[in-house]
Formats: C-alpha cells, sequence, structure tokens
C-alpha cells in the first residue's frame, strides 16, 4: 500500500519501555521495534518461587511495593547483542542493578517477600528441568475490585500470559491523548494521566479526532514513521493497577470505574508487530 492511501491518524508524542514487568519503566525518544514489540519491553519479571507466578501490581495486596521501584537498562539495548543490565532505583533511591549477585536478595527485603530476577528464556529453562511437559507459561494473579463491570468482583484469579513472555496479552499498547482528554471531561476529579496506564506507544491524533479514537482502529494496520507496521488486534481491557497510586499520583477507583462505565473497560488498543524498524517521538502515524 503506498503512502497514497494512507489516512493521517495523527503523531507519536511519547514512547514507554518496562524492562521489568510491575515496576516503573523509562520514556524513551526513540525505540526499535522487534516482533516482540519494543525491544527490552517486559524483558525481566521478578517471579514468586513459592508458587512460579509472577509478581505483578494486579495484585496489589501482595505486590503494590512494586510501583515504588523503577527500572531502566544500564545502556541502550541494540537489536543484535544481548540485552544489558537492567538498573532498578529503589524506594529510598538506592540503585542496583541485575549484574549483582545480591539482587534477588536486596529487592526481596523491600517487597516483604521472597522473589527471582527472571526472563522468559531462564524460567522456560527452569521448567524444562523439573520436566514439566507442556512450554512454559507464566501466570500470574490478579485482584478484581468491586467495580460494576468487571469480569469478576471481589476475587483473585489465575491469569495465563502469552507463552514464553511477560505480556498480558499483547506486545505493544497504545494510547491516545484524545482518549486521556475524554475521560477527564467525564471524571474531572480524578487525575487520568497516560502513565497509570503504562502504554508503549502515545498517540496525539490528527486534528479534528476525539473521544476514544483507537477504537476504530481496532483490525486496521498502523504505519509509524518509514518502517513500524502494526495490526491493531483489540480494545485494552484494564485492571487495578489503573487505580493504584504512583508517585504523585492518589489512589483512585474512580479511574477504573469511569473506564468501566463509558468504555467497556478499555483504555487504548492491543497491537502486534507487522513489520519491525524503528521509530521516534514526533513521527508519523497513519492508518492503513
Amino acid at each position: 500500500m503506498s503512502m497514497t492511501d494512507e489516512a493521517p491518524a495523527g503523531s507519536v508524542v511519547a514512547l514507554w519501555r518496562y524492562p521489568v514487568k510491575s515496576l516503573m519503566g523509562e520514556e524513551l525518544n526513540v525505540a526499535e521495534v522487534t516482533r516482540r514489540g519494543l525491544l527490552g519491553d517486559r524483558a525481566y519479571a521478578l517471579i514468586d518461587p513459592s508458587n512460579g507466578k509472577v509478581a505483578s501490581a494486579k495484585h496489589p495486596r501482595k505486590w503494590a511495593a512494586l510501583f515504588d521501584c523503577r527500572a531502566a537498562f544500564v545502556e541502550p539495548p541494540r537489536g543484535e547483542r544481548e540485552l544489558p543490565p537492567v538498573r532498578v532505583t529503589l524506594p529510598d533511591g538506592t540503585m542496583i542493578t541485575s549484574a549483582q549477585g545480591d539482587l534477588d536478595r536486596i529487592i526481596s527485603a523491600v517487597l516483604g517477600h521472597e522473589v527471582r530476577l527472571e526472563t522468559p528464556e531462564r524460567g522456560e529453562r527452569d521448567v524444562v528441568e523439573t520436566t514439566v511437559p507442556n512450554p512454559w507459561r507464566p501466570s500470574l494473579e490478579e485482584y478484581w475490585p468491586d467495580i460494576e463491570g468487571l469480569a469478576h468482583r471481589e476475587a483473585v484469579t489465575d491469569e495465563a500470559m502469552p507463552e514464553g513472555t511477560f505480556f498480558d496479552l499483547a506486545t505493544v499498547h497504545l494510547l491516545t491523548t484524545a482518549t486521556i482528554d475524554r475521560f477527564r471531561a467525564l471524571y474531572p476529579q480524578g487525575r487520568f494521566e497516560v502513565r497509570r496506564f503504562r502504554p508503549n506507544i502515545v498517540v496525539e491524533p490528527a486534528p479534528g479526532h476525539d473521544g476514544f479514537v483507537e477504537n476504530a482502529w481496532v483490525g486496521r494496520t498502523l504505519a509509524i514513521g518509514e518502517e513500524v507496521r502494526l495490526n491493531v488486534t483489540g480494545p485494552c481491557p484494564r485492571c487495578v493497577m489503573t487505580t493504584l497510586a504512583q508517585g504523585d499520583l492518589p489512589k483512585d477507583p474512580g479511574i477504573l470505574r469511569t473506564a468501566a462505565q463509558h468504555n467497556g473497560v478499555h483504555v487504548g488498543v492491543y497491537a502486534e508487530v507487522v513489520q519491525g524498524g524503528t521509530i521516534r517521538r514526533g513521527d508519523p502515524v497513519r492508518l492503513q
């Protein structure tokens, strides 16, 4: 399809990567996109050795302290190289890296639960060594608050993740500024901010497009910059994580309640990578 057959959809205004699942991430000016999403995104997770599950802020009664820690790579990852060590900044400002032999012990003490930093490949190896017959499919525990419109209410469920990854459902999460603006208008007393929703790519829509713009992208292909092509696979269902305190953002169940009342509990969309490449802040986004 030529560029003349594409409709302007907006431009990239922010890029985010989360090297360790459920920890705060790093904002980027440029990112390499592979078939597994932004290079280095959810490259690691903290595993609870008592049950083999991924530690996730989706179960805040157990793992809320994850949001007090931030992860970033010590240097930019390069596609042709092994990922560099990840740096974790603890609540008191202490920095530790995955190259340290005592990282697991230090983070475990901060969280109050024993954890082990793993990559999907290492986790799969551990399962193979225990002769489990099926390929490793990580899982996590998710708490569902008492909010109308959720699939469960006041329950904790086990949720499977895509085989051999630390993603929830898909490798790329997109969100438009129009959706944030619409939710702010619907719930002005709440603080709807991008960081509550942990997207990878934030798009400012083309002029004249407002409301839940990205809902109409489902089933379409987005061209970003000169190289990257994403297939938008479906809306992104939200969870209790969006209501948690982080930094100066207060705890607010009204955030999730508003999404449930006005957009089917969805905020943004999920996508899969059709063609990788490099994307930058300011890149045009076109709808095919």
